[in-house]
């Protein structure tokens, strides 16, 4: 598999407190990377390191093989283009002059691609209005416009959804999703709102106290996170002769509980039981959501 991010036992130490603590992680070309983990937990500090604002205590990055180490690494970050914590934008000017001065910033030979970035991100109709008369949606939108420009094809995006507007939430879905089917950009996504996440994200890196404690792709997660009926019994050893014998797929959780993937007849499977000695307590329909998922890796508390 081709990595467009890939770092390597990454450290960030502020006197006393590790931010980063043996961070290491992989980015796949093309997918959309959800970054998930509490507040402090060091998503921040992770993405500030790799657009190069912060730098490395100890350990190593790769942006598309190119190492942190290595004076190329500059070059090479002009492949992907950020918005941190704030879009990056100028209040007092148009969506198009913010866009004309990035253009300016970055080089760029000529004003030809962004008619194409205003239309891309939604902002064609605006006009002379000025960026601080813009929606909160509206200014993300214009954050993400001017880190596009360039044409880059890795995306980092730091809660790109935080305060929006059911509506702002869907555009801002259905651009990243836009942006990487369409136009084959990779994303990293730090998001604190998991249920919108687990719309978008095809892979997951879960982050708590600097490092990295399980990556997986969505297919993964769905699988553990799918429906299922959960069964408490008197014995799961019983039922699990039992639901072996009806072909079922179930997984034990412990002496009391466990979860058919499945919809058996319940009266069916209360005599089998019977026949086991074997009484039902109780059954309900479960599934996991990304947060509780979530949790159960990392333990309570409240997460960003």
């Amino acid at each position: 598999m081709d990595y467009v991010m890939k770092t390597n036992s990454l450290c960030k130490s502020y006197k006393d407190f590790k931010a980063l603590n043996g961070l290491s992680m992989n980015v796949p070309k093309g997918s959309i990377y959800g970054f998930v983990g509490r507040n402090g937990a060091g998503k921040t500090t992770l993405i500030r390191m790799v657009c190069g604002i912060q730098f490395p205590t100890s350990g190593s990055f790769e942006l598309y093989g190119v190492k942190n180490s290595d004076p190329k690494i500059s070059d090479t970050r002009r492949r992907m283009g950020a918005v941190v914590e704030t879009p990056s934008i100028i209040p007092y000017l148009s969506a198009r002059k913010n866009l004309e001065i990035q253009y300016d910033i970055m080089g760029m030979p000529d004003y030809k691609g962004i008619d194409g970035l205003l239309e891309l991100v939604g902002l064609t109709d605006t006009g002379k209005k000025q960026a601080k008369y813009f929606s909160l949606g509206m200014r993300q939108r214009l954050g993400i416009a001017v880190a596009l420009c360039g044409n880059p094809d890795f995306l980092v995006l730091d809660e790109p959804i935080n305060g929006l507007d059911p509506q702002g939430i869907i555009e801002m879905r259905e651009l990243i999703l836009k942006l990487n089917r369409e136009n084959k950009i990779t994303i990293l996504i730090s998001s604190h709102i998991l249920d919108e996440l687990s719309k978008i994200a095809t892979h997951y890196g879960f982050i708590n106290d600097g490092q990295i404690v399980r990556e997986m792709s969505a297919e993964e997660l769905d699988s553990e996170c799918r429906k299922c009926i959960r069964i408490r019994v008197t014995d799961t050893a019983a039922l699990a002769r039992v639901l072996d014998g009806m072909g079922d797929e179930y997984k034990i959780i412990d002496k009391e509980y466990a979860d058919i993937y499945a919809s058996p007849n319940i009266t069916d499977l209360a005599f089998s039981l019977w026949d086991e000695k074997c009484k039902i307590v109780s059954v309900y329909e479960h599934d996991e959501s990304l947060e509780g998922f979530f949790i159960s890796l990392v333990g309570g508390g409240s997460n960003e």
